[in-house]
């Protein structure tokens, strides 16, 4: 195992429903740049692309929140 797996910032799932995820999303948006982010986020088997995956979570969870019926 390289040290780099142990040293590195953890591995997460972006989940639109975590403020702290939709911050430091935010903050890539504004400084175009993972650095400042504590952890990365996983590519999920279903998407080639982080940020367009990212940003269809956020989609769907803003509509939702738009939209839901109570």
């Amino acid at each position: 195992m390289s040290k780099l797996n142990l040293y590195g910032r953890p591995w997460v799932v972006f989940d639109a429903h975590n403020q702290e995820h939709r911050e430091w999303y935010a903050k890539f948006q504004q400084s175009r740049t993972w650095g400042h982010c504590p952890v990365r986020f996983v590519l999920n088997e279903t998407s080639s692309n982080l940020i367009t995956q990212i940003q269809r979570e956020l989609i769907e969870y803003y509509v939702q929140r738009e939209f839901a019926t109570n």
